[in-house]
């Protein structure tokens, strides 16, 4: 029995426990004492049916008693009569409004039917009827998700969550409703602000979640003589490069970044990585004490990167060269970098659930308090900051909103950050840094909550399946892929896991093992066309045209998001093997997938081929239209030799 199913049981018995007027008299009071009796007795043996069928003749006894109507109610409800269960807790809200159990239940199948809307009126008065339960608060996050109210949506869960911490769906929810305001904020910046230095930070971070940490560092490189600009994109850089295996130029960076913002505790991090990796400890201590001494909480927010891209073995010699110095490093601050070294903080600032607010300073006057918060900003110590900002959303002054932002969100404290960003978009509907710090902090606000529920559903493979499609979705492969990984060590062959983990392998540009992890579950189930294309296009990647061709005609009935990068997959086949005509037919077909336009690049090709110069003009000048776009966007990509040639030389087109 489900937690759901649970309460409806205890309802039900609670309203009949509840004496119905006219049940201690003879005649027909008698018979509707029989008539419940015999309900309770159906229900208590899952006889929904019987049950509705004794609840029917009561309320013909005694129409005007509210609480039959909502043993009624529930009865249909649990026999799957949605619609007739909608009527009767109609009837039951009409005779006694205040009652809770109608109110819920009419607001949760409101919502399942899809008539949302009217639901969170219902869903809004249970909550203020019972403020113990969860399931109102659950419910009515659940209606406002539904109707894309997004922000009380997750109030909503949030409430749940306060009941009841240990309620799964309550988290889960909480973690798509952030997800959501994520995507519609990131919408709204690619239309309002997409020439904002803000929106090219953000597009540089995505880049970096996709493993392209070139084409992020170089457009990290065009954001720097921005202004406004997001804070610390020197360290953003630097951290880029780093990934990108140029340590040199990450270190200047991490260099020039302390001189010019000095506030950036990311410097020292990535200074102190840089050192670690060397092998120059007695540096990375001297930096790590430095860091610690800022802010004990950006220390524990962002530590896990000292060991980016260490080797195993690397990561164990650093570890047990650091345990022995337990004189050299304060006690602290040798158990958080241990910790951190070994994984135990890695995305803690991801996974920490409903931050209890920070203590507050004594109240200051504002101007004072800016001052002062300011300063810390300044020296990094973002805890005191923002302790001598609490004053910020409540006068809304833009100026102050903005610094809190920052300051909560480099102090982890992404719940106040959030705040900040919505009251700076209240003041300023059109600011792109209200926008950056929503995003930044929704998204780490949802990936605490879908933590959380992992770690309640830890044994679901369900759930890592989950979370998986979801860490895919945000481009972080190396998560997505741990949750897939988990879904087949519980449950081997799970054919979602199995495609998921192929996807996230596939994203990682790491082409062998999507092969043989799609390849692997094709042999259970030979006809599924997303593993078909995934095989496929790993084939064409690696110039096995001939070898590809069967499995992208297979994937032709994959979903229709991605059937035109099926076609241009297919047309490139085609153009590689000769069949020149039926090569241009499917890059037509395949036109709306060209995001950098290498489709384009290749129609020109074949146009040219075929004699078609006008033709090859025309996908030439696509190819440059979807170039100058990504400019546009702040995207400054590492060239394709063959795209630079096109566009160096429009009259002509070199062969790849």
């Amino acid at each position: 029995m489900n937690n759901c199913s649970k309460l409806v049981f205890l309802t039900v018995l609670a309203l009949l426990a509840k004496p119905v007027f006219g049940l201690g008299l003879q005649g027909p009071a008698q018979t509707l004492k029989s008539l419940v009796a015999s309900a309770q007795q159906a229900q208590a043996g899952h006889d929904y049916i019987t049950a509705v069928s004794d609840y029917k003749q009561a309320i013909k006894i005694e129409p005007g008693v509210p609480e039959l109507w909502a043993n009624l109610g529930l009865m249909q409800q649990q026999a799957g009569d949605i619609p007739a269960a909608i009527l009767t807790f109609q009837q039951a809200t009409h005779l006694n409004p205040a009652l809770y159990v109608p109110n819920l239940f009419l607001g949760i199948d409101l919502v399942r039917t899809g008539n949302a809307p009217q639901a969170i009126s219902f869903l809004t008065k249970a909550q203020k009827i019972n403020k113990t339960d969860p399931q109102a608060p659950l419910a009515l996050g659940r209606a406002y998700y539904a109707v894309g109210k997004f922000p009380p949506a997750a109030q909503g869960f949030a409430r749940a969550i306060a009941l009841d911490p240990k309620l799964g769906a309550a988290w889960f929810g909480l973690g798509i409703a952030r997800l959501n305001q994520v995507e519609l904020d990131a919408r709204k910046m690619s239309m309002e602000e997409k020439d904002s230095p803000f929106a090219g930070a953000l597009y540089a971070e995505s880049l970096e979640k996709q493993a392209r940490f070139g084409e992020a560092a170089a457009l990290y490189r065009s954001l720097l003589n921005s202004h406004p600009q997001p804070p610390c994109l020197h360290s953003a850089l630097g951290i880029a490069l780093l990934r990108h295996r140029e340590p040199e130029s990450a270190a200047a960076e991490f260099a020039g970044e302390r001189l010019v913002n000095p506030e950036c505790s990311l410097a020292l991090v990535g200074q102190a990585g840089i050192a670690i990796g060397s092998g120059d400890y007695e540096q990375a201590i001297k930096l790590l004490q430095e860091l610690w001494g800022r802010d004990h909480r950006f220390f524990v927010s962002n530590a896990a990167m000292l060991s980016e891209g260490l080797s195993n073995d690397a990561t164990a010699a650093v570890i047990a060269y650091f345990s022995e110095q337990t004189t050299a490093i304060p006690a602290d601050l040798h158990d958080a970098l241990l910790s951190a070294l070994s994984g135990g903080t890695e995305g803690q600032d991801d996974r920490i659930a409903l931050r209890e607010p920070s203590a507050s300073l004594p109240p200051q006057p504002l101007s004072s308090a800016g001052i002062a918060a300011e300063s810390y900003y300044s020296a990094g110590e973002f805890q005191e900051c923002a302790q001598n900002l609490d004053h910020a959303l409540v006068e809304g002054r833009a100026d102050k909103l903005r610094l809190l932002a920052a300051c909560t969100f480099f102090d982890g404290d992404n719940e106040r950050a959030l705040s900040a960003a919505t009251a700076l978009e209240a003041l300023q509907p059109h600011s792109a840094e209200g926008l950056y710090w929503s995003i930044q902090a929704n998204e780490r606000l949802a990936v605490q909550s879908l933590a959380r529920f992992q770690q309640l559903e830890s044994d679901s493979p369900r759930s890592h399946v989950l979370l998986g499609d979801i860490y895919h979705q945000l481009g972080r492969e190396d998560d997505a892929q741990a949750e897939y990984q988990k879904t087949l060590a519980l449950e081997p062959g799970n054919p979602a896991a199995m495609l998921g983990l192929a996807s996230a392998y596939l994203s990682s540009n790491d082409n062998a093992k999507a092969m043989e992890t799609a390849r692997a579950a094709l042999r259970n189930n030979p006809e599924d066309p997303e593993l078909n294309m995934i095989v496929g296009e790993t084939m064409v990647a690696q110039t096995q045209y001939a070898e590809a061709e069967p499995y992208l005609v297979k994937s032709l009935n994959a979903k229709p998001q991605v059937l035109g990068h099926v076609h241009a997959l297919i047309g490139k086949v085609y153009a590689e093997t000769g069949r020149t005509s039926d090569a241009i037919r499917q890059l037509k077909m395949g036109e709306s997938s060209d995001e950098n336009g290498s489709i384009h690049y290749l129609l020109s090709r074949l146009y040219r081929q075929t004699g078609d110069a006008k033709d090859a003009t025309a996908a030439l000048e696509q190819l440059k239209a979807i170039k100058e776009q990504r400019r546009k966007r702040g995207v400054k990509l590492v060239e394709d030799p063959e795209l630079s040639s096109l566009e160096s030389s429009p009259g002509q087109a070199s062969a790849p």
